[in-house]
């Protein structure tokens, strides 16, 4: 009776620890991407539909705040469309994970793939960092002031869409760490 022994406690030969947690880090690896595909995107729709109108002494004459407007504000619109794209595509390889826990080629692409865009993310949320403290603080030495007095709406926009790209950049870190956990597992 066969059965009966496994239901007294002992365990089969075909269940592996290993192989459940490399299960569980796959699973894991799956969530954290579409966490990490939504802080993206939602940080590229946020600053990419960021503007603002302000009239002047005339309804003709209107001043206008527009991401579009600043070159590092485009390029984090840019770079977290890409990273967002590559999140999406990369859910079918942590999908083929769980299905398979020991594929190790594949899991050293994705840390590969996940390191330069780890490194792409953060480029762009710096660049977009360094703009955002200018409008909020100006700079006194070069004579810039301050925009976010006038154009509240379009600072709390910009200040906003850098969160859910710095919370990508702690899932791609803990991403990286997951594979290689995973990796060092097989």
């Amino acid at each position: 009776m066969k059965g009966g022994s496994i239901e007294a406690g002992e365990v089969s030969k075909d269940a592996s620890p290993r192989k459940g947690v490399a299960r569980g880090l796959s699973i894991m690896d799956f969530i954290l991407r579409i966490i990490a595909a939504v802080a993206t995107l939602g940080s590229a729709l946020a600053m990419g539909t960021t503007n603002e109108t302000l009239p002047f002494a005339t309804q003709f004459i209107k001043f206008r705040a527009e991401f579009d407007d600043l070159p590092s504000l485009v390029f984090f619109v840019m770079a977290n469309a890409v990273v967002c794209g590559y999140l999406v595509l990369s859910l079918m390889i942590s999908v083929f994970h769980i299905l398979r826990s020991t594929p190790v080629k594949s899991r050293i692409l994705l840390v590969a793939l996940d390191t330069v865009m780890l490194s792409l993310v953060t480029a762009s949320a710096s660049a977009a960092t360094s703009i955002v403290y200018i409008a909020h603080n100006g700079n006194t030495g070069a004579n810039w002031f301050a925009i976010c007095q006038q154009y509240n709406n379009f600072c709390e926009r910009i200040s906003g869409s850098l969160i859910g790209s710095y919370i990508a950049v702690a899932l791609f870190i803990i991403l990286i760490m997951l594979s290689l956990v995973a990796i060092s597992r097989n």
